[in-house]
Order: structure tokens, then C-alpha cells, then sequence
């Protein structure tokens, strides 16, 4: 696949950003269709964020462009073989995954409407609707700004300057495998999807780490590459689901029990390792000091916030404490790795449990040092449920630079799950 040409020829129509329903990540299909099951008439808001304000997307993106990848993507439906794979295929060792009322749903779903417009050089993009259907619209959202940006950066080189640009990025990549090949045992997946640089780079680095890491590559969380590729998808649940059922509370003693509520509800649909616990959303350790016995018999943690190594250190402890061998567990590291990061909390934790890694824009999206000023160095920009039924989401992380919500209802919410003080870490991805 000659990528440069690609981006040289500017067809877009040939490479639509977003191609698909299922080019989107496993969790969201997961956390669907549990929403489908469980609250499917919440009605949400989902906004963009741009956490890196420098980056003022909408003087770099036009907005006819943007529309027109939106619209195509709302064009968007299903296909036969995307509807067998998702009915047919064994996910996380379990066939049929997906359930046929879900499915027939979905078969039948086109994305709603969206809402545009620019204020201070940025884009307010928001969708809202039924909860089921809205939050499908988070990736593919992000996908399009992500590419947009990388475009409009690179439409004024020529054909020769991108052949270079991509020949030192998958050099880049290849470095990066290599040491990768040097970790014992070491067990690693792309996470990559919702801020790549393009679908095309997305694939090409896949087919990079299949090949360059072999057995140590686990799978994608993107569900088109997976099924064209035939690997493994991997996900499970994200912040989304504690930040809406915590809205809908009623009382601040319903708030406290939200976390779990959502958790309860995702145990009665899958086992094994899909029983994995995202505990960050209010704060680790107060998550894990309230949370019920029946919790400490899951599989692993996903650690996506603050400092690595410490949330490390917290989930063994607490699973010690509560007679549970950590040795057994798994802990998936998740949040803004690379190739040092990898190593170091390999080296740290790969004895004393089950380690896992979700490598996500420093994989799908490192062109650091490749092109003048930077300008297509990765940005945070995310895309996040903000109201359920009319009431505002919070989200405190255990970095406080990736808290969101008004300030009273962030206040309100550290008290009643008792978060002190926290260190701020930089964010970059």
C-alpha cells in the first residue's frame, strides 16, 4: 500500500475517513449494546474537547470538508459481512457476543444528526439523542478531526516530500518494534483508533506490529481492521458508563453507588477477561477502599490515569487485601505509552502479575520530530458524554488536569467519593 500516493492524489472519495460503522473500537460496541439493554432511553449530549487549545482546528480545517466527512459518515450503514462477523465470530473466547436484538438494531442504524459551528478558532461539535445511538458517533468523530488536521498539513507538500515523510515515520514505527521484540513475554495491543493519523496509517502500523512483534501482538480495538486482518479485537468499558449512570442519581448516596451499578450490570453479561475494572473515573483508591467483595474476584484493572506505577502498586494491594493472589490478575496499562514506558512498567510489574499494554497515539500517531514546528505532532482532543437527561457529567480521573464537568458539580462529587488532593500530570495524548 503506497500511502503517500494516496494522500498526494487528495481523493477522499476513494478514502473516505471513516468507511464504516465497525471502524470504531471494540468497547464501544461492547458498551452498546449493554446500553441498549439497560438504558436505552437516556437521552445524552456528547461534545467535542480540545484539550490542547493551541491547536485551533477550525482555521485549519475547512468546514465544507468537515461537513462532508460527517455527512458520509451518517450515510453509513452495516454491510452482510460486517453483520456475519459481528453475529458469527468468536470474541474473548465467546461466540455470539453480540445478541440478536442488538443486532437487528444495529443492522437497521444510521447515525443522527450533529450540530456545527465555530467559536474562538475552535469547532463545537455536539450530537444528542438516544443514548445507544449517539455514543457510537464518539470515534468516527474524533477519526475525522484527527484526520482532517493531518491533511491540511500535508496538502502543500509534494509527491516526493511525503514519500519521504511516511519512509522515516514506518522507519520510526520499526524502531520502536525492535526494541519492543527485546521484552520477555511481553503482551501488547493498538488502542490507537479514535486520534490515528489516518485509517491507511492505522492499518499499516497493525500490519507492522503483526508482523514485527508476532505472538506479542494481541489485536486491535479497531473492529474493521480486526475483521479485515483476522485478529483478535480487543475492549471492554470506558469512563462513559460510570459518568452517566453517576448523572442519572438521584441522591448523593445513589452518586456513591453509581460506579458499581454500572459494573453490576456489565457482570451479568460477560465473564473472563472482559470482567476488567476501569476504576479511575472518580478516583482509584477511593473506587477500590468502598468497592464490594465481588469486585476483587474479576480479572484485571485498566490503568488510565495519574501515575502508572503507583495505580499499579494500589491494585495489587488492594487485591492482596482482599485474599485475592495478584499473581493471577491482570493489570492493562493504557494511558499515553511508549516504547521506554512499555519497558520500564514491564520490567516493574511483569513478576508479580499478569501485564498487559493498550498502545494508543504514540503508536498510531507519532510524527514527533518529522515535520517543521511540529505541525503534526499528536493533540489531545476527545469527544465525551456531557449531559444525561438533562444533567450535567463529571469526570475527576486520577489526573486532575483531565477532569470534566462545571466546578460546582466537580466539587460535589469529590466530596461524596472523598478525593483530596491530586497531582497534576501533563497532558499530551
Amino acid at each position: 500500500m503506497e500511502i503517500a500516493t494516496r494522500v498526494w492524489n487528495h481523493k477522499w472519495k476513494i478514502d473516505p475517513i471513516v468507511r464504516s460503522l465497525i471502524d470504531t473500537d471494540f468497547y464501544k460496541l461492547l458498551m452498546c449494546q449493554s446500553v441498549f439493554r439497560n438504558k436505552p432511553s437516556t437521552q445524552v449530549t456528547f461534545s467535542l474537547i480540545n484539550r490542547s487549545k493551541s491547536t485551533r482546528l477550525a482555521e485549519l480545517i475547512d468546514e465544507g470538508e468537515l461537513r462532508e466527512q460527517l455527512d458520509h459518515i451518517r450515510s453509513l450503514s452495516l454491510s452482510r459481512g460486517e453483520s456475519t462477523w459481528l453475529r458469527g465470530n468468536t470474541f474473548y473466547g465467546k461466540r455470539q457476543m453480540f445478541r440478536s436484538d442488538f443486532m437487528e438494531w444495529f443492522e437497521n442504524l444510521r447515525l443522527p444528526a450533529y450540530h456545527l459551528e465555530k467559536r474562538d478558532g475552535q469547532y463545537e461539535l455536539t450530537f444528542e439523542g438516544a443514548w445507544p445511538e449517539v455514543m457510537l458517533w464518539e470515534i468516527p468523530a474524533l477519526a475525522v478531526l484527527m484526520e482532517l488536521r493531518g491533511r491540511a498539513v500535508l496538502k502543500n507538500l509534494g509527491k516526493f516530500e511525503l514519500q519521504v515523510l511516511y519512509a522515516r515515520a514506518m522507519t520510526k514505527l520499526w524502531q520502536k518494534i525492535e526494541k519492543l521484540r527485546d521484552i520477555e513475554d511481553l503482551r501488547i495491543a493498538d488502542f490507537g483508533t479514535r486520534r490515528r493519523h489516518s485509517f491507511l496509517w492505522q492499518d499499516w502500523c497493525v500490519q507492522a506490529m503483526t508482523e514485527g512483534l508476532g505472538t506479542k501482538f494481541t489485536g486491535t480495538s479497531n473492529c474493521l481492521i480486526a475483521k479485515n486482518r483476522d485478529l483478535e479485537a480487543i475492549g471492554t468499558n470506558a469512563h462513559e458508563l460510570p459518568m452517566v449512570y453517576a448523572a442519572l442519581a438521584q441522591s448523593d448516596q445513589d452518586l456513591a453507588q453509581a460506579p458499581y451499578t454500572v459494573l453490576a450490570d456489565w457482570q451479568e453479561e460477560h465473564d473472563g477477561n472482559l470482567r476488567i475494572i476501569l476504576p479511575d473515573t472518580y478516583g482509584t483508591i477511593g473506587f477500590l477502599d468502598r468497592a464490594p467483595d465481588w469486585l476483587a474476584g474479576w480479572t484485571g484493572i485498566r490503568i488510565d490515569s495519574g501515575d502508572p506505577a503507583e495505580g499499579a502498586e494500589h491494585a495489587i494491594a488492594w487485591w492482596k487485601k482482599r485474599g485475592e493472589d495478584p499473581k493471577d490478575k491482570l493489570i492493562i496499562f493504557s494511558d499515553g505509552l511508549d516504547v521506554e514506558t512499555i519497558s520500564q512498567l514491564h520490567q516493574k510489574f511483569a513478576e508479580r502479575v499478569r501485564v498487559s499494554f493498550g498502545w494508543g497515539t504514540n503508536l498510531t500517531n507519532d510524527f514527533r520530530g518529522l515535520t517543521p514546528n511540529g505541525a503534526l505532532n499528536s493533540f489531545s482532543l476527545v469527544c465525551k458524554a456531557v449531559s444525561a437527561n438533562g444533567r450535567p457529567t463529571v469526570k475527576l480521573s486520577d489526573n486532575p488536569n483531565k477532569a470534566m464537568g462545571p466546578s460546582s458539580e466537580i466539587e460535589r462529587y469529590k466530596r461524596v467519593f472523598d478525593v483530596g488532593d491530586q497531582i497534576a500530570r501533563r497532558v499530551d495524548v
